[in-house]
């Protein structure tokens, strides 16, 4: 090997040193940069954790409640029967997967029957006395007044013989009322009991009245069934149940300082097997929704 040849491969291998330098230099870089990606701070991450983005739609998910599922029994007096079918279907429409059964019968009847054991989820009476049966016996949870209605006199479509309230007392008037247990009939006795008296339409009324009285039905709807074929002079029900039976009875409104307003509760039954339906269902009719649909049929506000 010659001098000349010596001198030409030292820089030849200087170059090789630094190639390698270069490439050892680029592949820690590389390094560098993979491993930083795990520290890195993406949309969403928290700095340093190392944690995967949370997306919107999976937080929002995660925050939803769970659908209400199950069957609830209403037990519900015979005046809401309208008013509640049309809630039940709206409140099964908002909520699928639910189902509400209504029992309408009169007030007394259901408090009986829900001291007895009869299975339910919600009760809903026409009276604050019926309601008070009820829990009294530990069967309710606090109630809660949703609705008001008024009582009126309501006769038969173009009979004369009761044109006014003060004409219950004409003899041989005949009167059908519902049974003192059941709230209206226990309104309307109170009603002629306000009419009695020095201030009344005359001391006797309220036994005048009752002279007249042919039969004391079980529910509400009962007596306005009898009014609407003709069988009786005229009766005491709601305003509601007079507004449904429109075009088939006359409405006769009682003097205002003679009147009750009628205050309707309703509680959640220790029984309740789906409470979280029952709970639900309560909420609704208190809600404007609820509350909407009650106007609708006649009822007044709680408050």
């Amino acid at each position: 090997m010659n001098l000349w040849t010596s001198l030409r491969r030292v820089p030849m291998a200087h170059s090789a040193c630094i190639g390698v330098l270069a490439l050892a230099v680029l592949g820690a870089v590389a390094v560098a940069a993979c491993g930083g990606g795990s520290n890195s701070n993406g949309p969403g991450e928290t700095p340093g954790d190392g944690s995967a983005a949370v997306s919107p739609s999976s937080a929002a998910a995660s925050s939803t409640k769970a659908a209400l599922s199950g069957s609830v029994t209403v037990f519900a007096a015979a005046s809401l029967t309208d008013a509640f079918n049309a809630i039940g279907k709206e409140f099964e429409q908002a909520n699928p997967g639910t189902k509400i059964t209504f029992s309408f019968a009169g007030s007394s009847t259901l408090a009986t029957q829900i001291t007895e054991g009869a299975p339910a989820d919600v009760f809903a009476s026409a009276d604050t006395r019926q309601m008070k049966v009820v829990t009294d016996e530990g069967n309710a949870a606090a109630p809660v007044i949703f609705a008001t209605n008024v009582p009126v006199v309501v006769a038969p479509k173009g009979d004369t013989r009761v044109q006014s309230f003060a004409d219950l007392a004409r003899p041989g008037v005949k009167l059908v009322l519902a049974a003192p247990t059941v709230p209206i009939g226990n309104y309307a006795r109170t009603i002629f009991a306000n009419a009695s008296g020095a201030n009344g339409i005359s001391a006797t009324f309220s036994a005048d009245v009752l002279k007249n009285l042919q039969s004391n039905e079980t529910n509400v709807k009962a007596v306005i069934a009898k009014i609407q074929v003709g069988e009786a002079d005229a009766g005491v029900v709601y305003t509601t149940d007079a507004a449904a039976a429109k075009g088939e009875v006359t409405t006769i409104a009682i003097p205002k300082e003679y009147n009750v307003v009628a205050e309707y509760p309703m509680a959640l039954l220790k029984t309740s097997s789906h409470l979280a339906v029952a709970e639900a269902f309560v909420q609704y009719v208190t809600s404007g929704a609820g509350q909407a649909i009650l106007k609708g049929y006649g009822f007044g506000g709680a408050g």
